[in-house]
């Protein structure tokens, strides 16, 4: 029997050797960070090794990073953690955005998923006081990528500062240029091929900052807590292995890629693939097959060895409508039959070809449907 394709990337990547011999190297070693004596020293310069390999894939200083337990957390502490009065979000962001500040307010996205500059203008003219806006620079549905520099403008034209949700960017598009528009930026070490559990926001020298966790000095007293070792280690190796070679792979997936999206339209005309006239990254479709609901061809393309999702891996298994789609003006027959397949360094050509040869049942399916 053949071992399963996987082409959920955008849910989490597989762990890259490198990082887990690094996270499995730190658990044997042992030591706190904090400690003084040998294996303290030697915990803290893994610590650190790490930090400065995180930072230097976002061209970044390494007091910059304040490592914490995922993206998610990285997202609320920029929204929760800085004391914006007025929060300003865009339609299409992960919920751990949407969900971080209830009074936050909604900018509006064109049927791309772009960015409503023009609003965003419009909306930051018309209010008072210290603003925060968030505004991610990948898209985790569609892969679609944001105006991050021209946000920024906008941004710094009004006062405000600038939060970016970066979990799906890094190793997909450059990332320097992406931290020089921001205040504040979220990194996901399993998004990237790192051991899940573990993240980073990056925090721009000056930008406003309260800790949300008070007890120990840990992260220069901006999170307490003894640090995740292991997972910083693996977070740092794979951080290190994208920061060399992250051009040469994302132009290799960028292909599969495209060879998938050709082989879907010849096995369907009929699919919309959203996002496909903006630009993107190179791993991620979002494929809408109309009259096959997408949980259904989620479970037939599981049922043949490849596993995909329907929108975003991050609401408990729950196949719900997307608010991503419904953002971009998409009807709920075609959003609620849409799926996303995102591809990684460890997808290859025999990936692909069973992914075509899987979907090609599905669009025979709807067809007859």
């Amino acid at each position: 029997m053949s071992a399963p394709v996987y082409l959920d990337y955008n849910a989490t990547a597989p762990c890259r050797p490198c990082a887990a011999a690094a996270a499995a190297r730190a658990l044997e070693s042992g030591g706190n960070p904090s400690s003084v004596h040998s294996a303290g020293r030697g915990a803290r310069a893994t610590l650190e090794s790490a930090r400065r390999a995180v930072a230097a894939l976002a061209g970044a200083a390494p007091e910059a990073v304040l490592f914490t337990a995922g993206a998610t957390e990285a997202d609320n502490l920029a929204l929760r953690a800085v004391d914006a009065e007025r929060v300003l979000v865009s339609a299409v962001e992960h919920d751990a955005v949407l969900a971080a500040r209830a009074d936050r307010e909604i900018a509006p996205v064109d049927g791309q998923g772009r960015l409503d500059l023009a609003a965003l203008e419009r909306a930051l003219s018309s209010g008072a006081g210290d603003t925060l806006v968030s505004v991610m620079a990948v898209n985790n549905e569609t892969g679609v990528v944001q105006p991050i520099e021209d946000v920024a403008a906008l941004v710094r034209a009004a006062g405000a500062r600038l939060h970016v949700d970066a979990a799906q960017a890094a190793g997909r598009m450059e990332l320097a240029p992406v931290w020089s528009a921001a205040d504040y930026l979220s990194l996901s070490a399993h998004k990237m091929g790192g051991p899940p559990g573990v993240g980073a926001l990056l925090i721009r020298a000056g930008a406003p900052f309260q800790p949300e966790s008070l007890g120990g000095g840990q992260e220069r007293r901006r999170r307490a807590g003894t640090e995740n070792l292991p997972g910083i280690a693996g977070f740092g190796a794979a951080a290190q292995e994208l920061a060399e070679g992250w051009r040469a792979e994302a132009a290799r997936v960028e292909a599969l890629r495209d060879r998938l999206e050709a082989g879907v339209r010849a096995s369907a005309p009929q699919v919309v693939i959203a996002g496909a006239d903006a630009p993107r990254v190179g791993n991620t479709s979002c494929i809408a097959l109309r009259g096959l609901p997408a949980e259904k061809q989620v479970m037939a393309l599981d049922l043949d060895g490849v596993a995909v999702s329907a929108g975003s891996a991050c609401s408990s298994g729950k196949v719900t409508k997307s608010h991503v789609l419904s953002a971009m003006g998409w009807p709920d027959d075609l959003a609620g039959a849409a799926i996303r397949v995102s591809l990684g360094w460890a997808t290859r050509d025999d990936d692909v070809d069973r992914f075509l040869a899987a979907y090609e049942k599905l669009a025979a399916k709807a067809k007859a449907a």
